[in-house]
């Protein structure tokens, strides 16, 4: 996954951020060209292998579920078909699939419904059905027209057919034949001063990311996540890179957090001795975080005067993504900002927290960060086994901490209204970041101390239409199961902390 940050330093250095999962594309076994094919002394690109990668799809001319794309769909919902939603988002593939998408399918009806309200509707009959039973009006048989007309709604391929190959039921789309993926492509066209990026296997930092991104100018600090579940290969264990621009900034300073430490020291003070396994079994997840001081250039030379020197704090994190863990995941988080609010004290540093948090707007985790205390009444503090979230009054932190997309929904002026349609209006949060078979919704963030910087622009968000529905991500246009975010930032004067 990865995060850019942007940021205007008062020499006008950029920063940016963004979220994104490494995706690559399969090789068809049976094409994959060997270094018999290139001889030697004339290597293609500099290199003795050639590369054809290739996205399948299935030639079954079935309607599919609009939320898991490799079944076939068995429900679909009038209301869709009524309000004129594109057909394809209609299709469902069980009564659960369809009960559990609810609370995201409800928004296609209302934006439906708002879109022509003024005219006068039917809105009341058609969307006034109790949301929280996710029920609706479904048609368990699908007949054949309706199975023709989402094939026909299906946009249109990426890549041209003359470069597809059928094979046992199965298209296969030629997508591409650079070494190079479609991933690296896309973090280096952001231009961006500092790249965050998680669940960066260790061998593939080393092999591919650090050298490629570094060939652009960039510099690479990593942190790898213990290895205390995984006990396998530790070049294959995934951890959080930071890159940032070697123009821009010097290194000062590397930070390393890892939760299985915090874990056991939490234990050792906490928990009774009898109890100290079944503890850490449930606390010790291989999770880190890493943070990076950074110094900003003026015209690509440091600034001598000490009380000039203008320094960034990036924090870098994945938190554990088990749903049944929430104790574990505000732990998590409530331990990497008592270890920012640590930094804070000793130096008056503007910060920025991004990564994937795995915890939704208005969660324990995500209120936490955004409003600097959890509610002493959050359903997620009912979830503490081991008693580690008690007292509730200690779940707090001092850092003007404020998200970026949230506060930018604030505001008003070109593309508001557009962007408006892409959030949550109960938080500001983007309406999605990640999407999967089985989810969509915001997981990522990016937070920034309110005191010392202010958001300038973001990354315009993806809508749903956007996103090619005959999949989930990533898919061969974005390689990621999680969007890009990126906010751009000034630095202003510190204003008084919260």
């Amino acid at each position: 996954m990865l995060t850019v940050i942007r940021v205007h330093l008062p020499s006008d250095i950029p920063i940016v951020g963004c979220e994104l999962t490494p995706y690559v594309l399969i090789q068809r076994p049976d094409m994959i060209v060997t270094n018999d094919d290139v001889p030697e002394t004339a290597p293609l690109d500099g290199h003795f292998l050639r590369y054809r990668w290739y996205r399948v799809q299935s030639d079954k001319k079935v309607a599919v579920c609009s939320i898991h794309p490799s079944e076939q769909a068995t429900l679909q919902c009038l209301g869709c078909v009524k309000a004129k939603i594109p057909i394809t988002k209609s299709y469902h593939c069980t009564p659960k699939c369809f009960s559990d998408a609810w609370q995201h399918h409800r928004l296609l009806h209302d934006r439906a419904a708002s879109a022509v309200n003024e005219n006068g509707t039917e809105e009341e009959e058609l969307f006034g059905r109790d949301n929280s039973s996710g029920s609706g009006a479904v048609n368990n048989n699908l007949s054949s027209s309706a199975s023709s007309a989402s094939l026909a709604n299906v946009s249109a391929p990426l890549y041209p057919a003359a470069v597809t190959q059928r094979s046992g039921g199965e298209t296969w789309i030629e997508v591409g034949r650079s070494k190079t993926q479609n991933l690296l492509r896309e973090i280096v066209g952001y231009q961006a001063d500092i790249v965050c990026l998680q669940e960066v296997q260790g061998d593939h930092y080393e092999d591919f990311f650090a050298p490629e991104l570094d060939k652009h100018g960039y510099y690479g600090l990593y942190k790898r996540k213990t290895n205390e579940i995984f006990g396998g290969n530790t070049s294959t264990v995934d951890g959080c890179a930071t890159f940032f621009r070697r123009d821009r900034f010097s290194h000062v300073k590397k930070y390393e957090v890892e939760f299985n430490k915090a874990a056991q020291s939490l234990t050792d003070a906490m928990i009774p001795t009898g109890q100290k396994k079944t503890a850490l079994n449930r606390l010790v997840k291989d999770n880190v975080a890493l943070i990076v001081v950074l110094e900003a250039k003026v015209s690509n030379q440091l600034v001598d005067n000490p009380g000039k020197r203008q320094l960034l704090c990036v924090a870098n994190t994945h938190v554990h993504v088990h749903q049944d863990l929430k104790d574990v995941k505000l732990w998590q988080v409530h331990t990497l900002l008592k270890g920012l609010e640590k930094i804070a004290a000793s130096a008056d540093i503007p910060m920025l927290v991004c990564g994937d948090f795995n915890s939704v707007p208005g969660s324990a985790p995500h209120a936490l960060l955004a409003l600097g205390k959890v509610d002493q009444t959050h359903p997620d503090l009912a979830v503490d086994p081991l008693n580690i979230l008690r007292p509730h009054n200690k779940l707090v932190h001092q850092l003007p901490l404020v998200s970026a997309y949230s506060s930018f929904g604030r505001t008003v002026g070109l593309g508001f209204e557009q962007h408006r349609r892409r959030v949550d209006s109960a938080t500001n949060e983007p309406l999605f970041t990640n999407v999967t078979r089985d989810f969509i919704g915001t997981l990522d963030y990016i937070f920034y101390t309110a005191d010392s910087l202010v958001v300038e622009s973001l990354l315009e968000l993806l809508d749903e239409e956007s996103l090619r529905k005959d999949t989930a991500l990533p898919s061969p246009e974005w390689s990621s199961d999680h969007i890009a975010l990126l906010a751009e930032f000034r630095c202003c004067k510190n204003r008084s902390r919260r």
